[in-house]
């Protein structure tokens, strides 16, 4: 499952795309085939067309206020916001440290009496702590009772996490639980599906927005951050078709 979830995308998205056809193209020499890369490398590193795919995925900018959500059995927030590192008792934050804050964002609005963490960890650094053990451990130096945190098994990817959650909190088809999901809002979509199909009722907390809706000229210059968020869009949308088509196979519905 890794393989299809981690490695093979890479194969469709602008970068690996791009370096298959250049490379293709030199062996084989066809122009054709560098032009199209060249052009294709060109067009997804634009900030014109990251931020319209970034937008797509995100859906409408701007964060539902917490006042306004419906409380729930547990607020559920989804991993990829630090990794362990030497010298970092706590591991580092990356972009999506918006999903921690807003989990602690709703625990103090008391929109829920506990938080699930999930213990992400990679399978081949299975000696590093969870990253769930090490968010845990911050929400307790910031006020959050042991009490009110719990901690999944083991995960690798968001099908783990919704499949962690469920065991943990009890949830099935015929005794569902309404929970408030945090993660980017670009992964919203995706993470929705994933776990309704698990039997939660799910109301969405959208963070890390990610688009910006700027305009000008400059969003016609080439910009390396731009390739990247383009990649970080499409690859959400190779995940949840990847998803949804397995529900159509399993289960004859999305």
């Amino acid at each position: 499952m890794l393989i299809f979830n981690k490695i093979l995308p890479v194969l469709l998205l602008p970068l690996g795309f791009t370096l298959s056809l250049l490379l293709l193209g030199l062996l084989w020499r066809k122009r054709g085939l560098l032009s199209v890369g060249v052009i294709s490398l060109f067009f997804f590193s634009t900030p014109l067309v990251s931020d319209f795919l970034m937008s797509a995925v995100e859906g409408p900018l701007g964060r539902v206020p917490a006042a306004e959500l419906h409380s729930g059995d547990a607020v559920v927030v989804l991993g990829g916001m630090l990794h362990p590192l030497d010298g970092a008792p706590l591991g580092e934050w990356n972009d999506a440290v918006d999903r921690f804050d807003g989990a602690l964002e709703l625990f103090k609005s008391r929109k829920a009496p506990v938080i699930v963490f999930t213990r992400g960890q990679i399978p081949w650094r299975s000696e590093d702590i969870s990253e769930g053990e090490l968010l845990a451990k911050r929400a307790r130096l910031l006020g959050v009772p042991q009490k009110s945190i719990l901690l999944t098994g083991v995960v690798g990817n968001t099908a783990d996490e919704a499949v962690a959650a469920a065991k943990l909190l009890g949830v099935s088809k015929q005794t569902p639980k309404r929970i408030i999901l945090v993660t980017s809002a670009f992964h919203m979509r995706r993470a929705v599906m994933l776990f309704e199909h698990e039997g939660f009722l799910v109301e969405p907390f959208r963070v890390d927005y990610r688009g910006s809706g700027q305009s000008g000229l400059l969003t016609l210059v080439p910009d390396a951050a731009a390739l990247e968020q383009s990649q970080t869009a499409l690859r959400e949308v190779i995940g949840w078709a990847f998803y949804w088509g397995k529900a159509m196979v399993l289960y004859g519905k999305s």
